[in-house]
This record gives structure tokens, C-alpha cells and sequence, in this order.
């Protein structure tokens, strides 16, 4: 078995629903991160990739259901890379990069170009097929940007609730208030804000392609520093009107983006021209009742800890996406963990979530963070829709001197 390693992250910058990037095509926008990839690495024959591999949620639009293929062909890649999109929703670009790590591990590939891209905003309205020919009544078009659709009728009801009612359900079991969410979105917000402002993303995100008209997005979207809990507490609740705590305000939004990033052996070092940021040391995917799927993170990090022989006090970075504050709360509240160390360039409450690059996006940033702050070990974690959860365990391969600290 030979090992994994991460040698380079990017992403576009995260557009808000209807924003900056809702004119942009997702296969565009998962070619322009594969394009600025290949820029970065001038050293690299791109015949030597072998292989593609993206996570997409939706796949029912232009992303034309095996967006990877389109995105190779898209970027000028030869013809002769292949190219596999994986739909895991919310963790399909995390399990791209759990799946090729496997490849790799095998002796499968020496270099994999691993991403993930969403265009929530341009996400198509679907009609069912009929049973049969001229009906009388009326047809529903249905939207694919987010949630069940379609539900087949044998399935339990209380399986098949909104993300959000799911979420409330989720809190209540786990007694997580009104003031904690708001308080952790808030968080969100300043952290993200204080990291661009820093210079912390300055190498993990590249400008979003450029629109028909108006400039390219350089800058996450939906990041509001003025937040504050009291600003996030006068929010209306959204799925219940009476005892809800789930708002706009301490959810993650609608977005639009990519991400993509190089996994490797230690033989892509001479392929690529550079060295290595990180070595992946454990994964681990799980699965709960649908309903709560925002703790199904809980397990499947736990699992990659103990798969590489590692415990929570090891840990030094932690990158958990923020679907929901409440949800977030309710993980970290699980594990044995300062929540100093979570997110601390800020979530997706505040940096947004388009459903198939959230995974390489965390994965990036916490390779990153593990390199900047001079920590050994991290763990990327992330829910998904229908109750499972996965995870990546990552230790900083560089040395960490002239590190944070």
C-alpha cells in the first residue's frame, strides 16, 4: 500500500443564490478551477493525470450528469484523461477525494485531480414523467436546488421532513437554544471576514470566472462582518413559526462554486513540480436516521480518528461545515474538542455551501490551516442530506517553521 498525500487546494469564491455567479454554467465553473490547477503546476504533463474525479448533488441540469468528464474536456485537457462524478450531496467532493485516495493507496493512480462544483442558482425545475399518455390534470414543476423531491410514498414521513424542520427536531434532542445558534453564526461571520482581510485565502481561492457582464467574484459572497447575535436574534424562523430557532441568519445559504485540489503519491511530487501540504491518515463515513442527519458527522469522524490511530487530544484543526448552527452545535458538543480550533477562518454560515464543492473546500482550507497554524493533525467533517456523514483525517507533511505557531 503506498499513501496519499494533498499537494495543492483551490476554490472559486462562493457566490450567494442569484449572485455574482448565477450567470456562470457549472461545468464552466468547475473548468475554471481545473484550468487554474494546471496554471499552478506549469511543470506537470497533463497526460500524466490519471484520472478526474468531481462531486456533484444535483446532475439533473448542465452539469449534463457527469460534469467531471465535462469539466476535463471543458478545461483542454486531453481527451485520453477519464473523468467520474460522484453524488454523495452535501459530501459528493469529499468522497470524490475519500474514493481516490483509495486509488492511490492501491497503487491504482500516482495523481488524481479531485473536485467538486454546484450551481444551486441555475439548478433546473423538473417535471415527473406521467404514467401515462394525455393526462387530465396538472403537472408540478419541481426544484432541484435543494431537499427531497420526487419522494417515493413508501417512505416513512418522519424520514422525509425539510432540512430545516430536521434540523429543529435535531436541536431539540440535543437542547441547543435560540442564543447559541445566533452566538455560533455570528462567529461564522467575523471569522471569515478576518481571515480574507488577513490574507488567509489569498492562495485557496482563485477569482470566479468573469460574467457576460460585470467583473469576476473575488470575494465570498455571503460574508456579513457586521453580524452580531443580537442582529441574527431579531431574524424570523423559518420552518416553524411558533417554537422555531432555525433562521436565515444561522444557516448556511444557498450558493454557487467549485473546488478542486491534486491528491497524490509520493511519486506526483516529481509530476507536479512541488512538494507536499498533507498526508490524508483516516477516513471514515457513517450513517443515522435520516431526520438527524446533522450528527451523522459525529460518528464518521470518530471512525477516521480511530482508523488512524489517533484521539480528539491529538487533533489540532478541526473544519466541520456549517449546515446549520444548530447542527454544528450539536457535533461539537459530542466531541472531545476546544471549539477554538473549529472553523476558525470561518464556516459555510458565512463563506456559503453549493452542495458539491463544500467537501473540497474543507479539505483545502484545513491542509491550509494545519500548515499556517503549525498544527500536525486535522479532521475535515461534513453532514449530508438523508442521515450520513463523512469524514478525512489529514497530518501537515511540511515543515512548520515561520508558522503562526
Amino acid at each position: 500500500m503506498t499513501q496519499t498525500f494533498l499537494y495543492d487546494a483551490i476554490r472559486t469564491p462562493f457566490g450567494r443564490y442569484g449572485g455574482a455567479l448565477a450567470g456562470i454554467r457549472p461545468d464552466d465553473l468547475g473548468a475554471h478551477v481545473v484550468r487554474t490547477l494546471l496554471e499552478r503546476t506549469p511543470d506537470l504533463d497533463p497526460e500524466r493525470i490519471d484520472e478526474v474525479c468531481f462531486g456533484n448533488a444535483n446532475g439533473a441540469g448542465e452539469e449534463n450528469r457527469n460534469v467531471a468528464r465535462m469539466v476535463t474536456l471543458l478545461a483542454g485537457l486531453p481527451v485520453t484523461v477519464p473523468g467520474s462524478t460522484i453524488n454523495r450531496l452535501c459530501g459528493s467532493s469529499l468522497d470524490a477525494a475519500i474514493a481516490s485516495s483509495r486509488q492511490i493507496d492501491t497503487g491504482e493512480a500516482d495523481l488524481v485531480l479531485v473536485g467538486g462544483v454546484e450551481s444551486m442558482s441555475r439548478a433546473p425545475w423538473v417535471l415527473p414523467k406521467t404514467e401515462r399518455a394525455y393526462p387530465a390534470g396538472d403537472l408540478t414543476a419541481v426544484n432541484t436546488a435543494l431537499g427531497w423531491r420526487l419522494v417515493n410514498p413508501d417512505m416513512p414521513a418522519e424520514w422525509t421532513v425539510s432540512l430545516g424542520e430536521a434540523t429543529e427536531q435535531l436541536r431539540e434532542k440535543y437542547g441547543i437554544d435560540r442564543e447559541r445558534q445566533d452566538e455560533f453564526a455570528a462567529r461564522s461571520h467575523h471569522l471569515a471576514a478576518a481571515a480574507w482581510d488577513a490574507g488567509r485565502y489569498d492562495d485557496l481561492v482563485v477569482a470566479g470566472p468573469a460574467p457576460r457582464e460585470g467583473e469576476p467574484l473575488v470575494r465570498d459572497e455571503g460574508i456579513r462582518p457586521e453580524s452580531t447575535p443580537e442582529t441574527l436574534g431579531a431574524l424570523k424562523t423559518v420552518f416553524r413559526k411558533t417554537d422555531g430557532t432555525v433562521t436565515a441568519g444561522n444557516a448556511s445559504p444557498l450558493s454557487d462554486g467549485a473546488s478542486a485540489l491534486w491528491l497524490g503519491s509520493e511519486k506526483a511530487s516529481g509530476l507536479l513540480g512541488r512538494e507536499p501540504l498533507a498526508r490524508v491518515a483516516g477516513r471514515g463515513a457513517a450513517a443515522n436516521e435520516p431526520q438527524y442527519f446533522g450528527h451523522a458527522p459525529v460518528e464518521a469522524a470518530n471512525l477516521a480518528l480511530r482508523r488512524a490511530g489517533l484521539s480528539w487530544s491529538d487533533v489540532d484543526a478541526v473544519e466541520l461545515n456549517e449546515a446549520f448552527a444548530a447542527q454544528s452545535l450539536a457535533c461539537l458538543d459530542a466531541w472531545d474538542v476546544d471549539p477554538q480550533i473549529v472553523n476558525a477562518w470561518g464556516g459555510a454560515i458565512a463563506i456559503g455551501h453549493p452542495l458539491g464543492a463544500s467537501g473540497g473546500r474543507i479539505l483545502g482550507t484545513l491542509a491550509r490551516r494545519l500548515v499556517a497554524e503549525g498544527g500536525r493533525y486535522g479532521v475535515a467533517a461534513i453532514c449530508i442530506g438523508v442521515g450520513q456523514g463523512l469524514a478525512v483525517v489529514l497530518e501537515n507533511v511540511t515543515t512548520t517553521e515561520g508558522s503562526d505557531r
